[in-house]
C-alpha cells in the first residue's frame, strides 16, 4: 500500500509552519494524490508547549510516549489500507506531514541517553515512508528572520539581547544537523532564507 511523510524540522523562525501550509494547498490540488491525509502541526508533537497560558516542559519519557503515539496512530491506519488489499490505487493511499517531532526530540533531550528509544521509533517512520526536512536559514538573515515573527517584542531589545538569540538560533540548527546524521529517517535540508514557500513544497513534493 503507498504511504509517505514529510516530517517538518528546524528551529523557530525557520518558517515550519508556512511550508507546511504550502504543502497541504500543493497536496489538495493533486488530483492523483492521496485521498487520505494526516497532518499534524507542532502543538501535537513538540516538547515545550503553552498550557493554559503558560510554558510547560514535558519530560523525556512523556515525550518519547507522545511521539509513540502519534506513529503508533499512522502505522495502524497503514495496516488497515494493507489489509484491505493491494489493488487501490495512489489515491487511496496515506499521506502526512508531521511538524518538530524526532529530531526536537534529540535535541531537546541530549546526553539523557536515551538513543536507542528514539532510534526505535525512527526505524519505524522510516519504515512508513518518512522523509525528513530540516530548515534552515544563513547567519546573515538570523535577525530579521527573529524580529520578524512579532516585531514589537523586539523594540525595545538590547543589542546583546538580539545577538544572544541570534546565536541560540544557529547553535540550535548545528545540533539539529549532527542529530540528522544520526538518524534513520532519511533527512535533506533545505535553506529558507528565500521565504518562497510554494516553490519549496513543489520541490519536497516531488522527491517524495
Amino acid at each position: 500500500m503507498n504511504i509517505r511523510g514529510i516530517i517538518l524540522e528546524g528551529y523557530s523562525n525557520a518558517g515550519k509552519t508556512s511550508l507546511l501550509r504550502a504543502i497541504k494547498k500543493l497536496q489538495s490540488q493533486d488530483e492523483t494524490a492521496e485521498n487520505s491525509v494526516i497532518v499534524l502541526g507542532e502543538h501535537y508533537s513538540q516538547v515545550l508547549n503553552n498550557v493554559q497560558g503558560s510554558y510547560e516542559r514535558l519530560s523525556r519519557e512523556d515525550h518519547l510516549q507522545l511521539l509513540r503515539s502519534r506513529v503508533d496512530m499512522i502505522k495502524q491506519l497503514n495496516d488497515w489500507a494493507v489489509y484491505l488489499g493491494p489493488h487501490a490505487r495512489k489515491s487511496r493511499g496515506l499521506f502526512y506531514v508531521l511538524e518538530r517531532f524526532h529530531l526536537n526530540h534529540r535535541v531537546a533531550f541530549a546526553g539523557e541517553d536515551d538513543a536507542s528509544e528514539i532510534a526505535v521509533l525512527e526505524a519505524d517512520l522510516a519504515a512508513l515512508g518518512a522523509k525528513c526536512v530540516l530548515l534552515t536559514i544563513s547567519p546573515e538573515v538570523t535577525e530579521e528572520r527573529i524580529k520578524s515573527r512579532v516585531p514589537s517584542a523586539w523594540f525595545d531589545k538590547a543589542e546583546a539581547e538580539v545577538r544572544q538569540a541570534c546565536e541560540e538560533l544557529l547553535q540550535t540548527q548545528e545540533q539539529c544537523r549532527i542529530h540528522a546524521q544520526l538518524s534513520a529517517v532519511p533527512t535533506v535540508e533545505i535553506n529558507t532564507d528565500r521565504k518562497n514557500w510554494d516553490e519549496l513544497a513543489r520541490i519536497i513534493l516531488d522527491q517524495m
